[in-house]
């Protein structure tokens, strides 16, 4: 099934409902969405040769062209490729070359990066509102390509342990998998209701994008195009019960905000892609009610792993109901979520291992990365890299993240990429990055660094002029060794253990 046929049906049964807005304003009604998704699907294969299962990337910020761009592609049977807006140059041209993409839509502020660091494959850079994007909106529409369900739909590029992101292939399968599993375990979509994106199109809220289509539900872009606790505040008193992803970071900013945000203008906020401290929880509970679910998932399962849903977070009432605040909760219902050692054997309550997944969200494998694919997809299950335990009522507690993965205001953050820029200073001998707890954004990045002449000012320039500015830094601390193991490995437990005291002595 293309996914793009809940469009289809929507245009017919609900014409007239807003699919898009931007800010307070409709922008879009379904019948409108359809029509240029056909123009666009034909612009692109009758103007620009692309033929299904082609992959086109887009290098756009939250915008309300985007579902238009992204439908339009499926609409025509092409993959999509989205990519973090902020992302550096060097980041965007790998994305570009290892996937293929013959063609890359941009917003304006990023279209001279992409120009700028564009492989040779790339045959059009497309900025969307200029005049090449309205060409490809003739009057000819196309009929709506007949995908099989396992062809690939979104092909989303992870954070790579090794220093290279790796491309999750997922398909119209895996997406349909995840609305459903959002439909039943997350939040009930009636035809007209909204979704507020706040957090990138590109990653979680996007993905959430097709629930609500699936629903005939309004999707609204904020003006800002981010996360802005006042505009948010505004756009749910007006629209009133919208829904939203949010990381945990945004959700304690929320929190926070000392501005009038009035909840009966919340639906639901669902949170995800970094823990979320019990305190915290509580804290959103006490001032905005019962309007929250967790989701626990990853780019090989996208949103779709365990879920804590709304009425057990909000059953203050239960004797567990604090422990469980502290868990990623149980399987979603698309899926099975268990716990397991390095050869398939499930583990009972209690026993820590490894979290996996097994159901129609899980991916096939990485683009064009049988060796990535094998590590992660074993014994029938998908090894998400998290440690953790489940409880006698199937409650799942992560213990410790494998990888050595930070997360820094809900984006994934791996310290080997940031590691080897660093390693390329000539004055840096050695390196060890870190996660430091912080109150703002979940964890910073922090580089302890063995060097004689290696200044902070030259190595944050270095890590602006090769990775993403949110990815760089933002202490440096020098020492004369790396606290290293009898194998010569360095002990990063110690280093975290150091930082948190020097921390405290700050």
């Amino acid at each position: 099934m293309n996914l793009a046929v809940w469009l289809a049906r929507a245009a017919l049964t609900f014409p007239e409902l807003t699919a898009v807005a931007h800010g307070a304003a409709a922008y879009q009604n379904y019948r409108t969405l359809a029509n240029r998704a056909s123009r666009l699907g034909a612009g692109l294969r009758d103007g620009l040769g692309l033929r299904p299962g082609d992959r086109v990337a887009l290098a756009m910020k939250n915008s309300p062209q985007y579902l238009e761009v992204l439908l339009g592609l499926w609409w025509a049977g092409l993959a999509a490729v989205p990519a973090n807006a902020k992302l550096h140059g060097n980041e965007f041209r790998y994305i570009l070359e290892n996937s293929g993409s013959k063609a890359v839509f941009t917003t304006a502020d990023l279209t001279e990066t992409i120009e700028t660091h564009r492989p040779d494959a790339v045959q059009r850079v497309i900025e969307v509102g200029g005049s090449d994007y309205d060409r490809l909106f003739g009057d000819a529409t196309c009929d709506l390509y007949p995908s099989n369900p396992d062809d690939l739909a979104w092909l989303f590029y992870t954070s790579g342990t090794t220093g290279r992101p790796k491309g999750a292939g997922i398909s119209h399968r895996n997406i349909a998998a995840m609305a459903y599993g959002y439909l039943i375990d997350v939040d009930s979509v009636e035809a007209g209701q909204q979704i507020l994106h706040a957090a990138p199109l590109s990653h979680g809220s996007g993905m959430y994008m097709l629930p609500h289509l699936s629903r005939a539900g309004v999707n609204i872009i904020p003006e800002s195009g981010g996360f802005n606790p006042e505009e948010i505040g505004r756009l749910t008193a007006h629209w009133g019960a919208v829904s939203m992803f949010a990381a945990p970071t945004m959700v304690s900013r929320l929190t926070a905000h000392p501005g009038d945000i009035d909840p009966s203008g919340i639906r639901t906020i669902t949170y995800g892609g970094a823990p979320m401290y019990v305190e915290d929880a509580v804290k959103a509970l006490d001032r905005f009610g019962n309007r929250f679910a967790q989701i626990f998932g990853q780019g090989e399962s996208p949103m779709t792993g365990t879920v804590l849903s709304k009425a057990m977070i909000a059953d203050r009432a239960h004797p567990d109901w604090l422990q469980r605040l502290g868990t990623i909760g149980i399987a979603n219902s698309v899926v099975e979520c268990m716990v397991a050692d390095d050869d398939g054997v499930l583990l009972g309550p209690g026993e820590i291992g490894e979290v996996v997944i097994r159901g129609d969200s899980v991916i096939q494998g990485y683009w064009r990365n049988e060796e990535a694919t094998s590590k992660a997809l074993k014994h029938g299950w998908l090894y998400t890299g998290d440690v953790g335990s489940i409880d006698d009522k199937g409650f799942i507690t992560l213990k410790d993240r494998s990888k050595d993965m930070i997360i820094s205001g809900g984006s994934n953050i791996y310290p080997r990429e940031i590691e080897e820029v660093l390693l390329t200073h000539p004055g840096v001998e050695e390196v060890s990055v870190i996660g430091r707890t912080d109150p703002d954004w979940g964890e910073v990045v922090v580089a302890y660094v063995v060097g004689g002449d290696a200044k902070a000012e030259d190595l944050d320039k270095l890590c602006l002029e090769n990775i993403a500015r949110f990815k760089r830094p933002k202490d440096y601390v020098f020492m004369d060794a790396l606290p290293k193991n009898n194998y010569g490995k360095i002990l990063k437990t110690e280093l975290r253990e150091r930082d948190a005291a020097r921390a405290g002595e700050d």
